[in-house]
């Protein structure tokens, strides 16, 4: 299975990237709402959409499963010291779930750390390179792979691991995590502004 958290900068990246858009228009692909945008913009279009699911949360739930059923887990992305923070994080709290095997997003040679990971069949994968590349390179590897849960996770290794604090509750109760990272991270502004003026304009334009 694989999975795409969507945001307005997701859609918008796709309109420019014609594979990216093949992988999110695949009928095999499940896109969820992570973001309150993605949320609103099916409303506008009369498709019903209950509520946000975050990449952060999505991770946590995955690794309870796999902690439950004794499930595997291969983790790709990220700074070498923040995903050797993240194994030690799941092996402190979910023991039972087993770590086949880690790698930090700045390797060169990506292509052969999926080769590698198809011969470890794990049962999740998850990818933090960032949209579109993790997305792109999920897509090319999936008929390398019989089984799995494979997820493009953004920056919820930095969370995931605790070298970054997730927003406060009262920022996420209302929708407002965006804000919350433009606010620790002003360079964010203009990315944000820009993918997302695109995405209300595009929305009312298919109204």
């Amino acid at each position: 299975m694989f999975i795409v958290t969507a945001n307005p900068e997701t859609i918008m990246t796709a309109e420019q990237n014609e594979n990216f858009k093949e992988a999110l228009l695949d009928e095999n692909t499940t896109i969820i709402p992570d973001g309150i945008g993605i949320v609103k913009g099916a409303k506008m279009l009369g498709y019903q959409v209950a509520e946000t699911i975050p990449g952060v949360e999505l991770c946590t739930k995955l690794f309870e499963y796999c902690n439950q059923y004794n499930k595997s887990i291969f983790l790709l992305g990220a700074k070498k010291e923040v995903i050797e923070k993240l194994v030690n994080v799941l092996k402190n709290n979910y023991p039972n779930a087993h770590i086949c095997g880690y790698e930090n997003g700045y390797v060169e040679d990506k292509q052969a750390v999926f080769n590698k990971i198809s011969t470890l069949e794990p049962d999740v994968v998850l990818v933090a390179l960032g949209i579109p590349d993790q997305e792109l390179l999920i897509y090319k590897n999936l008929n390398q792979f019989n089984k799995g849960i494979f997820v493009g996770v953004g920056g919820s290794f930095d969370v995931l691991s605790g070298t970054k604090k997730r927003a406060p509750k009262i920022f996420i109760k209302l929708h407002l995590e965006w804000l919350y990272r433009i606010l620790k991270e002003p360079k964010r502004l203009k990315r944000f502004f820009n993918s997302n003026l695109k995405y209300i304009l595009k929305i009312k334009k298919e109204v």
